[in-house]
């Protein structure tokens, strides 16, 4: 299955910058920047202006002409692999026609040479693994009010991009780094490099495994088989994160890695799962809805990807119009190791695994 858009093949020859813009003439919000205004925008992409770095690129402040002040993510495109184009196509594939609150906004592009740029709007508290994850001092500041609302936030983005944009839209790399904030820390899902587009009619794509280990759910991890049910994992770990405060893989230095999903199930099987919740809240918190949050976590990380609740379903329990006191919860899936992931059908050693999925750091 192939989404063709009248752009796509502009970007093929590193020359087509006016092809780029004969093909983008008529989107009122979306520019197509030239090489020397970004350049200028961001002091010639001066170190200090970096704000990010990811595994398609550096991304960097910057402040137009006009006062406006945007990010501008870089892309090196790899002639062999075309990593990078790739990255670059999916972005613009996902983000020119779709808006919503809880999405990132992108603001354009600019090719020049082998240097793909996309434009996006800066936002100014940075990344939820950033501000949030950044240490206890970070997620002090973070009540329980706020953690709430950016989980909800998150899932309506993600319902948006599940069941309202046309073509439907699956992220594929939901985690803390890729959710932006605003000055007013409402959400942003941000970072589409990886994002597959889905016909209404499509219920998975089989596709070479891509994300970042501790969030990819397992059946996609060694399958390859990729579907909605697949971002609703990742998020069901993301939602555990912001509630406890807690890394997805820590280490100790007795029992060695240690996955918060695990843990998550073990204090839920004890019926203490309210002993998750980060201690920093120092009990300031509806120990119910805390409880309802995690609970919804475990759900979206069942083994069995049919069990999980649709995007939506699970945003409709966070919010407590769908009861969940007597829904079965069932145990999560073994969390894949580098060994379990397969490319091809095939099972890849690390050392010969895609470098598009990144082991997670604890933070």
């Amino acid at each position: 299955m192939k989404f063709c858009f009248p752009w796509s093949t502009c970007f093929s020859c590193p020359s087509n910058t006016l092809n780029v813009n004969r093909s983008l003439k008529g989107d009122e919000d979306f520019r197509v920047f030239a090489y020397n205004e970004l350049k200028a925008a961001s002091q010639s992409f001066h170190p200090s202006n970096k704000i990010g770095e990811g595994g398609f690129g550096s991304v960097y402040k910057g402040r137009l002409r006009d006062g406006t002040f945007v990010a501008i993510k870089v892309l090196a495109v790899e002639p062999e692999s075309m990593r990078g184009e790739r990255e670059f196509i999916s972005e613009l594939a996902a983000l020119s026609n779709i808006k919503h609150e809880n999405l990132v906004k992108l603001r354009g592009c600019c090719v020049n040479g082998a240097e793909r740029f996309l434009v996006y709007d800066q936002l100014e508290n940075n990344s939820l693994s950033h501000t949030f994850l950044g240490g206890v001092q970070n997620r002090v500041k973070f009540s329980w009010t706020l953690r709430r609302d950016v989980s909800l936030g998150v899932a309506r983005g993600l319902t948006y991009l599940h069941e309202e944009a046309k073509p439907r839209i699956v992220h594929r790399d939901i985690k803390a780094r890729n959710i932006l904030l605003d000055q007013d820390f409402t959400p942003k899902v941000a970072d589409f490099g990886l994002a597959k587009l889905f016909a209404d009619s499509t219920s998975y794509v089989s596709t070479r495994v891509a994300g970042t280990l501790g969030y990819l759910a397992p059946e996609y991890a060694v399958t390859g088989h990729l579907s909605r049910k697949s971002d609703v994992y990742s998020f069901g770990v993301l939602l555990m994160e912001i509630v406890s405060g807690r890394p997805v893989v820590d280490f100790h230095e007795r029992y060695g890695e240690q996955y918060l999903v695990d843990k998550a199930w073990e204090l839920y099987r004890e019926n203490t799962l309210v002993e998750l919740v980060d201690p920093v809240l120092n009990g300031n918190f509806p120990e119910e809805e805390a409880v309802r949050f995690l609970k919804v976590a475990l759900l979206c990380v069942q083994e069995i990807a049919k069990k999980r609740p649709e995007i939506s379903e699970a945003l409709k329990m966070l919010t407590d119009e769908t009861e969940i006191r007597n829904v079965e919860i069932l145990q999560p899936g073994p969390v894949p190791d580098l060994m379990d992931v397969r490319i091809g059908g095939r099972r890849h050693p690390p050392s010969s695994f895609s470098t598009e999925v990144s082991p997670v750091i604890a933070q």
